[in-house]
């Protein structure tokens, strides 16, 4: 069954491989309903081309597809017309907000909280939550299913394969601590 929970992902969140597959996994788990914006999907790819020469502009054109592929309803448009009416502490940011109230999101997954302040999404009835927060909340709500797509992130993991010691390590680089905490108490199901 799909859960009700409507998440707007920052392209900062997709940022790190690690995590993006995990977001994706989830979603596509129906844990929650995902969404995000091209401009949100040119961000993260745009700032993963600049500071990685390794990764070709095709490699990540399949990466897109496959998160589309996962989470088909993912796309939000028809958002750029409230934007300007928007008010955040980065004008930038504004169009997360937007896309965030156009699709009725609960929740904007973020890294940068001081970006989306309480008291501007409140009005709106959203919440902006760090990654690991967001993680947290599903693990305590659907624990066994958030340990199945771990372990199916994992599995995908062969160049190199990574131990679940060097997988919640990874996790906890990217300031996903409770997460790996509650994954470090499961290690022997991942």
């Amino acid at each position: 069954m799909m859960s009700a929970l409507v998440a707007l992902i920052d392209a900062n969140v997709f940022y790190p491989a690690i995590l993006r597959d995990l977001i994706v996994q989830l979603a596509f788990a129906r844990l929650f309903r995902a969404r995000w914006t091209r401009r949100i999907e040119a961000e993260w790819c745009r700032n993963l081309l600049k500071n990685r020469p390794d990764i070709s502009e095709s490699r990540l054109a399949t990466t897109r597809a496959l998160m589309m592929r996962a989470v088909p309803d993912a796309l939000v448009e028809g958002y750029e017309a409230i934007v300007t009416d928007l008010h955040l502490p980065d004008p930038d940011d504004r169009y997360v907000l937007a896309a965030a109230i156009h699709t009725q999101a609960d929740v904007i997954v973020t890294q940068n909280l001081r970006d989306v302040p309480a008291e501007l999404l409140g009005p709106h009835d959203i919440v902006a939550q760090h990654p690991d927060k967001f993680l947290t909340m599903l693990s305590a709500g659907a624990g066994l299913e958030v340990l199945d797509a771990v372990r199916q992130c994992r599995s995908r993991l062969v160049r190199p394969a990574l131990s679940v010691e060097a997988y919640l390590a990874t996790l906890e680089r990217h300031g996903l601590a409770s997460t790996a905490k509650f994954l470090n108490e499961h290690s022997e199901t991942i």
